[in-house]
């Protein structure tokens, strides 16, 4: 969005999601009738008025200024602390943390609303937010009750924030080669010390205390990532009677100069004889802290989804008021809005954000709906990571490509969409690591079947639109063609088992999933649609995108089949 584009929240398009797309009221399934679809939509309806009357305003400022480290503390733009005081006090942070936390429980495909908004309306800002939902995740899990009542108590009702500490200077992906060591006290604390890179809002001025969780390696310990325990080591540490005392010793050694998320301190963190509290097992810190990995992964498609939201708001904005020479077929005044290209770009990038925005709702609802759906939850959580965030890439690219020469203006704000995207399809494992865990975790580990199970639930869908209209009929035809191709892309998958062949197209076949379950979601969204006695606007655009992301985007997935099948080349 332009920085003169107001931020307008997709409210018609989750209330669509969460009361017809899927056949049903999802809300209510997940909530056992406490909450409705109606009720949803208020949430988000509320939570769209706080982020364009509180968060979108600071968007620019925290680009152009970031934070800032002055003398040893980080401060941030004017008016985040207070923004981030007002997100506590009107229950945001508290209402996305599971029950068993202390939070209000809210469903996750509500949470996915919620995230694209924060996301669509400060991306910098939404990822303090991201952090607290991934530590209250974790240290619920397994957190003592001690640790339970002093920390996740304070960052379920948002007085504390949180951070993820994995990364060092020699040990990014590799996490086995993490040196940070906690050595054990004799009063049962332990001694942290090392140097952590990369923390994302791992020092501010919003928050009176920040709760690190740290990985670190104990003496003695096994080597690699066996090895590794999982610590809270907060900011500043507690009295005996739970008031704030000393400060830790973690000291803000630099921040980061980044190419976007300004307003995002990102912190290079030195311990030295800091002290920590051993969350969970001995060496048993990486299945913690993926807890709190998975988290922030899915949430990363939620800001995928919100930055791509703000890219295509500010593109339509601008093409609809510029106008540049003549227009094929049109009247003279026209916009460039009705170039064809310029329409093509456009509608590509909305029908890309609804792919996105409903596969994230549909996300959040199988992990709402409990165990039965957890194999297809988890199959989905890299899809979702690794699929948005490489398309909002493109996403945000095209709207640059809309604004012309002054997309590349920086004045504009369209650079800015671009620039905090670049990031999503690195951090929280970058997308090779999402796609090796996608066909090493999932497809190959069960030969496919929970693939397979996907693949016949689209064909149900299919089958479905044959029946309805001509473009009912054609998304059907352009999906089940797409089914065939993926169908073969994974058998090749299969037959090349684990190894070179399957890993060096495991991107390829992600991408391949992902174009497709787009595709799946534009197709129940026309089937929804057709049911409608007399279609509506919002219909009519609805059918539109679908034919033109069925057209144009899910064509892509026969080219990604070949290039599956081929495995490794030279």
């Amino acid at each position: 969005m332009s920085a003169a584009t107001p931020y307008v929240p997709p409210v018609a398009d989750y209330a669509f999601l969460y009361k017809e797309a899927f056949g049903r009221d999802i809300v209510a399934a997940a909530s056992d009738g406490a909450l409705s679809a109606d009720d949803a939509v208020e949430i988000i309806a509320g939570a769209g008025e706080f982020a364009a009357e509180v968060l979108a305003p600071l968007d620019r400022a925290g680009d152009q200024i970031g934070a800032q480290l002055v003398n040893g503390e980080v401060h941030l733009p004017e008016g985040y602390p207070e923004a981030y005081q007002a997100l506590v006090e009107a229950g945001w942070v508290s209402a996305t943390a599971p029950e068993s936390a202390g939070g209000d429980g809210l469903p996750q495909s509500v949470g996915a609303g919620l995230g694209e908004i924060w996301n669509a309306s400060n991306a910098a800002f939404a990822l303090c937010w991201m952090l607290g939902a991934g530590a209250i995740h974790a240290l619920d899990a397994a957190a003592s009750e001690e640790l339970r009542e002093t920390y996740l108590s304070k960052l379920v009702s948002g007085e504390w924030t949180g951070s993820m500490n994995l990364t060092e200077p020699e040990a990014g992906t590799d996490l086995g080669a993490i040196r940070t060591m906690a050595t054990p006290r004799d009063d049962g604390t332990y001694s942290i010390s090392g140097q952590k890179i990369f923390i994302t809002w791992g020092d501010h001025d919003v928050a009176e205390n920040i709760v690190h969780l740290v990985l670190a390696r104990t003496p003695g310990a096994p080597d690699g990532a066996k090895g590794l325990s999982l610590f809270v080591a907060p900011r500043i540490l507690l009295n005996d009677d739970g008031t704030l005392g000393e400060r830790n010793s973690i000291e803000t050694v630099a921040l980061e100069h980044k190419l976007g998320i300004h307003g995002s301190p990102t912190c290079v963190l030195a311990y030295e004889d800091a002290t920590g509290y051993l969350v969970g097992e001995l060496n048993g810190g990486l299945a913690g802290m993926f807890v709190m990995m998975n988290s922030a992964r899915v949430g990363m498609g939620h800001q995928a989804t919100g930055i791509s939201h703000r890219a295509y708001e500010g593109a339509a904005d601008y093409a609809a008021g510029r106008l540049q020479g003549p227009v094929l077929d049109r009247p003279a005044g026209a916009p460039i809005a009705e170039h064809p290209d310029v329409r093509r770009i456009l509608r590509s990038m909305s029908s890309q954000v609804f792919a996105m925005r409903a596969l994230s709702v549909y996300v959040g609802d199988l992990f709402d709906r409990g165990a039965d759906s957890l194999r297809m939850a988890e199959l989905f959580v890299p899809i979702l990571k690794g699929w948005a965030s490489e398309e909002a890439l493109h996403v945000t690219s095209d709207g640059i490509q809309v604004y012309g020469g002054m997309g590349f203006i920086e004045e504009t704000g369209a650079a800015q969409h671009y620039r905090d995207a670049r990031i999503v399809p690195i951090y929280e494992g970058t997308t090779a690591i999402q796609s090796n865990d996608l066909i090493g975790r999932k497809v190959l580990r069960d030969r496919g079947a929970t693939v397979a199970e996907l693949f016949a639930q689209m064909d149900e869908t299919v089958a479905g639109l044959r029946e309805g209209g001509e473009i009912a009929v054609r998304v059907a035809d352009r999906l089940g063609r797409a089914l065939d191709a993926a169908r073969r892309a994974t058998d090749a998958l299969l037959a090349f088992g684990a190894g070179r062949d399957a890993a060096s197209v495991s991107v390829p076949y992600l991408m391949l999933l992902g174009t497709l379950a787009g595709g799946w979601m534009h197709a129940l969204a026309v089937v929804a649609v057709a049911a409608h006695e007399t279609p509506s606007d919002e219909d009519a655009a609805r059918l539109t995108n679908a034919d033109f992301y069925t057209a144009h985007h899910l064509a892509h997935v026969h080219a990604l089949a070949e290039t599956v099948a081929s495995g490794e080349i030279g």
